[in-house]
C-alpha cells in the first residue's frame, strides 16, 4: 500500500471513534452553543498555528511539500472567524483548551526532532477539513444564523472544483511520497497519536461545555 493507503486503513476505526463522540455529535446536530464554538474554534486555531508556523520553517523538505500546497492553510481564516463571532480582541480572552496546548506543543517539538511526522498531522486536519468540514460549514452556518460566509471562513476552501482539486492534490502528494519502510510506520503511527489527541480535545470541549 502507498502512505495515502496505509493512513487510511490504520486511522479508520479511530477516526469513527472520533466522528462519534459526544462533542462531535452535538455539533453535527446543530446543538453546540456560539461560545462552545468559539472555544473549538480557539483550541484549533492553537493547533493550526503551531503545525503551519512549524511547516513554514522547515525549508526544503520533500516529504512536506504536500502539506503547503496553496490553500490548505487554516489559521488566517480561523483568526477571521475567531474575530467575527467573538469580537477582535478573540485571542486574549479565549484561551485554547488545555489539551490544544499540549498539541501545540507536541507539533513544536515534532519540527525539531521529527519534522516528518507534521505530515501526519497535515493529514488528519486538512482531509478532514476538506471532507467532512463542508457539512459542519452548512450546519453551523444554519445553527449560529450565519450569513454570507461570515464566521465559517475556515471551511471554505473556494468553489467546489478548487475544493476538489485541493483534496485530489493532496491525496495525490500523499500516494506518489517514497520513503523508507521505518520513515512510512513512523508517518501513520503519528497519525494515529493524532486522532487520539483530537479525541482528548473534544472530550475536553464536551466537558467545558
Amino acid at each position: 500500500m502507498d502512505l495515502a493507503e496505509q493512513l487510511r486503513t490504520a486511522t479508520w476505526p479511530l477516526h469513527r471513534q472520533v466522528e462519534s463522540s459526544a462533542f462531535m455529535r452535538e455539533l453535527v446536530q446543530g446543538q453546540v452553543g456560539p461560545a462552545a464554538y468559539c472555544r473549538l474554534l480557539r483550541s484549533l486555531h492553537a493547533l493550526y498555528e503551531a503545525l503551519e508556523t512549524v511547516l513554514s520553517h522547515q525549508g526544503p523538505h520533500d516529504l512536506l511539500t504536500v502539506a503547503r500546497l496553496p490553500g490548505l492553510a487554516r489559521a488566517p481564516a480561523l483568526a477571521a472567524d475567531l474575530a467575527a463571532l467573538h469580537g477582535p480582541a478573540w485571542r486574549d480572552e479565549i484561551g485554547p483548551c488545555a489539551s490544544a496546548s499540549d498539541y501545540a506543543t507536541h507539533l513544536h517539538r515534532l519540527g525539531d526532532t521529527r519534522p516528518e511526522r507534521l505530515l501526519a498531522h497535515a493529514y488528519v486536519r486538512y482531509l478532514g477539513d476538506l471532507s467532512g468540514g463542508q457539512v459542519l460549514r452548512r450546519v453551523v452556518a444554519r445553527a449560529l444564523g450565519l450569513r454570507g460566509g461570515e464566521g465559517t471562513r475556515f471551511y471554505d476552501f473556494g468553489d467546489l472544483p478548487a475544493q476538489v482539486a485541493l483534496g485530489r492534490a493532496f491525496r495525490e502528494g500523499l500516494a506518489g511520497l517514497r520513503c523508507d519502510t521505518g520513515c512510512e510506520a513512523g508517518i501513520v503511527d503519528e497519525a494515529v497519536q493524532a486522532f487520539v489527541r483530537h479525541g482528548h480535545l473534544f472530550d475536553e470541549l464536551q466537558r467545558s461545555a
